[in-house]
Order: structure tokens, then sequence, then C-alpha cells
């Protein structure tokens, strides 16, 4: 298992690898022709396309928090639901990943959740030994959006197979949920910035320090794949509305120089972009390790 971290500031960075899935391409792709898309990430016999569970653990010196950012599908599909989206846990999981770099689920102070689809949330549960759900950050207060909270526990009908009662219910019953009003400041060079179009009130965490900047870029921009502004997953809720924060996201990246940590690709695990005769491209892939 390779895993990486990093220091910036009084940050302590590791990436969290949650394990391995797949989705259908066309899906994550929207109305981009397969004969696009498939040039870059080939579909399975089921048109499906390899997908991460990247999750960022930030460990701050001056708090003594330990955050997390996303927790992955977690454990509780059955036997068909995990063929359907091949959830791979073999090679690497949310745990192992945390015991790689010395902590337990017990050791998490902190969980920010983007948003509660059930591939960003879904580890923070599992089933136990009498089949009933219980809690893996069991010392963890859990911060969502309100907005976003009111979303997934009263969704649409086109939303609604993304919101899972075994994901949503415990998390709802959990004493220590934290709804906050859209933007957050956890502390000094830890916060937040709202994004709409994928679903309403998606968080992605921002670290600022010595000068450079980290997003975690949840579904705002799932893959490097998914530079290009045109390319909106079908999932996306508001496509126009993604189309509108990506270009101002990756505006203020190309100018910032910065660092845009990756949740779903399967291959890379960060990337920096520049901005040329009008379109963005990738200027280099990386770990934390390289920063």
């Amino acid at each position: 298992m390779q895993l990486s971290d990093t220091r910036l500031g009084p940050f302590h960075l590791y990436t969290v690898d949650a394990g391995r899935f797949k989705l259908d391409g066309g899906a994550m792709f929207g109305v981009v022709p397969k004969t696009l898309w498939n040039r870059q990430l080939p579909a399975d016999e089921k048109n499906r396309i390899p997908m991460g569970l990247r999750c960022l653990l930030i460990e701050s010196e001056n708090t003594g928090r330990l955050y997390l950012v996303d927790n992955g599908i977690g454990t509780k599909f059955n036997e068909k639901m995990s063929s359907i989206y091949q959830v791979d846990t073999q090679e690497v999981d949310l745990i192992s990943s945390l015991e790689y770099h010395g902590f337990t689920p017990d050791d998490i102070t902190d969980l920010i959740l983007t948003h509660l689809h059930f591939d960003h949330c879904g580890g923070t549960t599992y089933f136990n030994e009498n089949d009933g759900l219980s809690h893996t950050f069991k010392n963890a207060r859990y911060h969502i959006t309100k907005k976003h909270w009111q979303t997934a526990t009263e969704p649409n009908a086109r939303e609604k197979a993304s919101f899972l009662k075994d994901n949503i219910q415990p998390i709802a019953d959990w004493p220590e949920l934290n709804l906050v009003d859209g933007k957050h400041q956890f502390e000094d060079g830890l916060d937040t910035i709202i994004a709409d179009g994928h679903t309403l009130g998606q968080q992605l965490p921002k670290i600022d320090a010595e000068g450079k900047t980290i997003i975690f870029a949840a579904d705002l921009l799932p893959t490097q794949h998914h530079l290009s502004l045109p390319w909106v997953m079908g999932y996306d809720m508001r496509p126009v509305k993604t189309l509108s924060e990506k270009e101002t996201f990756l505006n203020n990246a190309a100018v910032g120089g910065w660092y845009l940590f990756l949740e779903h690709d399967a291959e890379s695990e960060m990337m920096q972009v520049t901005k040329k005769d009008g379109r963005f491209k990738c200027k280099r892939t990386l770990s934390l390790s390289d920063i």
C-alpha cells in the first residue's frame, strides 16, 4: 500500500484510500459522446469506468482536531449491489488506510461530509454482528451544510436513489450532527467552498497555508478527465450551474496555482491546472508527497 502525506503549515495531510468501484461511463460524462470519453477512460463490457474512493485526513497542530473528509462507499452493500458497482476493497480500504498512517476510526474528531450521496458517506456506519448499524467514528462530530441536509432528507425523485436510508437515518440520529450555514470556517486555514450544481450545498474543504492552497474537489471535478467545461456528469442536478461553478473554480485554480485533490480519479491523486487559448488543461498530476 502506497499512501502519501505532507505537512503544510500547521496541518499534516494524509491520503486515505477507501477502495475502488465502477460507474456507468455515460452517466459520468453526461451528453459527451462515448467516442470522446472512451478514448480517455475505456469502458468495460457493461459500459462502466473505474472510479477511486479517495478521502483526505487533516491533522491540525493548532487545535488537535483530526478531520476526515468523506469516507467512501462503505461495506453495507449486499452482493448484488456490490456486483453492480464492482466495489473492490480487497487491496485497500478505509480502515487499513487509517491504520497505515497510524490512526484508528476512534481518533477522528470531525467528519466533514462534502455531500451524502452513497459513495461519499457509506463508510459512516457499518452492519455489526447483530445486523444492526454501528457508527464507525464514535468520537466524531459530523459536519454537513443545512441546504444539503434538506436535500438529502427531502430528495427529489431524480436524486432519491443516491440517498440510501441505511446511510442517512443513522446520521440524522447522531447527537453530534452539526448543520452549517453554507461556507464554513473550521479553523484558521481550513474553510470551504460551496457548489450547488451537482447537488445543493456540496461543500469543498479548502486548506490555505504557507502560500499554498489545496482544495478537495469532490464531485465538482471528480476526475482529471472532467476538466473541459461541457464534460459534466449526468448525475448533476443543475448541469448549467455546474458549468458556471467549474469555470469560476478552474479560473481561480489556474491563477492561484491551487492543488486539486481528486476524490474519484482512479489513477491521479492531485492535479494543477493551467489555462491556454481559453481552455483548461492539466499542468501536472502529483501526490501530497510532491507538494
